[in-house]
């Protein structure tokens, strides 16, 4: 996988965001993920996206982080919060998640961000098996979704 920085609102980007906001919807009745983004919040030094290439140049993996300090929504000073991990479906299994991961994880700690969080869900037993095997660990609800029972959020020193 050739992993690229792209703006959020890529081509690329648009149409893996919409296949991970059908597939929150499938999974959860709810329309997708209402989090607020916007392609600033992605943009360097406030944050970075990426997709992953396979090897004819087909969009096939995804995700970003983006800065977050102290705030009312839980966050702490140097958070970087992990969004819109997605891997299409075909291509799962093969490692893909775990490389976007460490790639974002390369890239925050290099930005000066001190702590990697991320906000999941009940209805994602994969993504939240990748997390704690990635030496993630449940941390204080955060973020949109703070007050769902549904809602699982981890954290991981950088």
């Amino acid at each position: 996988m050739n992993i690229r920085r792209v703006p959020f609102d890529h081509p690329d980007a648009v149409k893996l965001n919409d296949e991970v906001q059908a597939e929150y919807h499938e999974r959860y009745g709810d329309g997708g993920d209402a989090t607020v983004l916007a392609p600033e919040d992605f943009q360097p030094p406030n944050g970075v996206y990426f997709i992953g290439y396979d090897e004819l140049d087909r969009p096939v993996a995804t995700g970003g982080w983006r800065r977050q300090d102290k705030n009312d929504e839980g966050n702490e000073d140097g958070d970087a919060e992990l969004k819109r991990m997605y891997v299409i479906r075909e291509m799962r299994g093969l490692g893909l998640a775990r490389r976007m991961l460490a790639a974002l994880e390369e890239d925050a700690r290099a930005a000066g961000r001190t702590r990697m969080v991320l906000e999941t869900g009940t209805e994602q037993p994969e993504a939240i098996s990748l997390y704690t095997s990635s030496g993630y660990e449940p941390c204080a609800k955060f973020g949109y979704y703070r007050s769902y029972e549904s809602s699982r959020c981890y954290a991981k020193a950088l």
